[in-house]
């Protein structure tokens, strides 16, 4: 029975077990396929073994990594990078960068970040969020340097990092950065309030919790004091915990500074940009 007649033939309490019991199966078996591959490209007393398929031995780093086996995912994944497997590469900088499976080491994550963005990979690619990821995560090592490193501190190359992400690929977090350096005038911009306004609300169109909370706090300021208040109230709904504190103390001086009546329409337009998307600033 195909899976169109077998949804037609269940009951609508049910569909939605039959639809989570599919993709359960789908990823599973996937996975198992993965796994599969073990003894064709990996030994687990000399590694990846030669000429293995450099998709193959990414699909085995995937699939062990996530079964704790990071070590042996950090083999394969260098294994597949050095083999024009861009995702692994990104995995490995991800890895280095973050302490996980292997070491901290950022310079050495910077270089695998770098050998991302040296590929020629257009905007619409398949690939292009691993470029896109990979230019933010440089721009951010450039803004402040890396101790014991060749990598000094340099804010206008961080600047042409996060601009390549952010107009190239869209990347949020590259223009809330470009925001950044706009209101600050910093990365060799010149300080403008309008243009850092600007992609801040492209930003926090993609859901950026910290562009929508920048963006609120200068309305806010501006006058627009309910559209401002509101979106940096949306904003800590829905702020990483990083991000918490300080939207918390952007916000909660904001609301101690606005009148009840503005309070009160504020909470109520935070709840329509958190259900319906974020306000627009010109409105």
């Amino acid at each position: 029975m195909r899976i169109s007649e077998l949804l037609k033939s269940t009951p609508e309490l049910l569909r939605s077990s039959v639809l989570s019991a599919l993709v359960a199966f789908a990823i599973f078996g996937a996975v198992g396929q993965a796994m599969a591959f073990d003894d064709k490209v990996f030994d687990d007393k000399t590694g990846v073994k030669p000429q293995s398929s450099p998709w193959a031995v990414f699909q085995f780093g995937f699939s062990a990594y996530k079964n704790g086996h990071k070590e042996q995912a950090a083999e394969a994944y260098k294994y597949a990078a050095e083999n024009g497997q861009i995702g692994a590469t990104w995995k490995l900088a991800r890895m280095y960068a973050e302490g996980d499976g292997v070491a901290r080491d950022d310079y050495e994550a910077f270089k695998f970040f770098s050998e991302i963005v040296d590929q020629d990979v257009e905007p619409g690619s398949p690939e292009e969020s691993y470029v896109s990821d990979a230019l933010v995560a440089l721009g951010d090592y450039l803004r402040k340097g890396i101790p014991g490193s060749p990598v000094t501190e340099n804010e206008v190359a961080a600047q042409e990092y996060y601009m390549r992400a952010a107009a190239n690929y869209r990347n949020p977090n590259a223009q809330f950065e470009m925001g950044q350096m706009f209101l600050k005038g910093e990365g060799g911009v010149k300080a403008s309030v309008k243009q850092a306004g600007r992609w801040f609300q492209l930003a926090a169109e993609k859901g950026h919790a910290g562009a929508q909370a920048t963006l609120g706090h200068l309305l806010f300021q501006s006058g627009k004091i309910v559209r401002g208040l509101a979106m940096m109230t949306a904003a800590l709904e829905r702020a990483s915990p990083t991000d918490q504190p300080w939207i918390r103390g952007m916000q909660e001086e904001a609301f101690a500074a606005a009148g009840e009546a503005d309070r009160r329409t504020a909470i109520s337009l935070a709840d329509d940009i958190l259900t319906k998307g974020t306000a627009n600033a010109d409105q």
